[in-house]
């Protein structure tokens, strides 16, 4: 088995997300693991890390590079993987964390393999490509391996054995802030009480068909305590924020339950919902492609149908 480091961003005060609790488990597919944390771990996270099997958590000492763009992120990552010596490195599969996977195949001359949905014990990775129609599988023949894995390539799960972390500090190399970005500011988006979209057990979506009125798919989330998504097109056309849209060019969501409505099911959109344990498909149009990849159909207006639904939900839950 080979030993893994999986790096982990900027740690909610909550504790670990689900993203990153998939990102460890990941990374116990392919063997022991340690993690490379930005910022500084509490003690909190650090036993909750030993409880997803992580033996050792590297951190950047005093620096915060929480305050950065990726350069010295992916410096100080090399600097850990020098002093580690793992045989992979698991990142998320975002904009920031496949730069830093690109940097870190450079600075280690190692191969990269990017939106992988699912790995094995031997190294072997497999991704989706041409926004989803082929899944292909993949294996980096260097002897370090970086892989940037999407949301929902591991269930997460505490390790079948806890460990008792060590902490250990490695200093960010000398020179990486130098011509770093640096992140002047934050705003925080307004929270809707409603869950993460990436973290999210279900989502309702909806599209083109909402005709830019997403009531009655905000009503069955919140009937269902589910987070609300949105296509391409619905975003596009200024209906909702592109903070939900799901996609090959939104997020990539991969909760137990799925409801698109109003939504063809474009290539561009199943590329980021596919992955769903469950899909459910309303739409007025008995020929949309989303059929094809809906577990459950109904073919009717979202407009009479959500509102039905949300209602018996309420029913039942009363």
């Amino acid at each position: 088995m080979t030993s893994t480091l999986v790096y982990l961003d900027v740690i909610p005060a909550e504790g670990l997300g689900k993203p990153q609790l998939e990102l460890l488990a990941a990374g116990r597919i392919l063997g022991p693991i340690s993690a490379a944390v930005v910022t500084q771990p509490s003690d909190a996270v650090v036993r909750e890390l030993g409880e997803h099997g992580v033996e050792t958590v590297y951190t950047p000492g005093d620096a915060d590079l929480s305050g950065y763009l990726v350069a010295p992120q992916a410096a100080w990552l090399a600097a850990v993987a020098s002093a580690a010596q793992p045989g992979a490195v698991v990142l998320d599969n975002s904009f920031e964390g496949k730069e830093i996977a690109g940097r870190l195949g450079v600075r280690l001359d190692a191969g990269v393999i990017t939106d992988v949905v699912a790995l094995e014990g031997d190294g072997t990775a497999h991704k989706t490509v041409l926004a989803g129609s082929y899944e292909v599988s993949a294996k980096v023949t260097s002897p370090v391996a970086v892989f940037a894995v999407k949301p929902g390539a591991a269930e997460a799960a505490p390790a079948p054995v806890a460990a008792s972390p060590a902490v250990k500090a490695i200093e960010v190399p000398e020179g990486a802030f130098a011509r770093a970005a640096r992140i002047t500011a934050r705003t925080d988006r307004p929270r809707s009480g409603r869950p993460e979209l990436t973290e999210a057990a279900i989502v309702v979506a909806g599209g083109r068909g909402t005709d830019g009125d997403f009531g009655p798919i905000e009503d069955l989330a919140d009937a269902l305590g589910a987070a609300v998504g949105a296509s391409r097109a619905a975003t596009d056309a200024g209906w909702i924020s592109h903070d939900f849209q799901v996609g090959q060019t939104g997020k990539t969501v991969s909760p137990q339950l799925y409801i698109s409505a109003g939504i063809s099911g474009a290539i561009q959109q199943k590329a980021g919902m596919q992955t769903a344990k469950v899909i459910v498909a309303v739409n007025s149009d008995p020929e949309s492609p989303v059929f094809e990849i809906a577990d459950f159909g109904v073919v009717g207006d979202l407009f009479k149908v959500l509102p039905q639904a949300t209602e018996e939900i309420k029913r039942r839950r009363a």
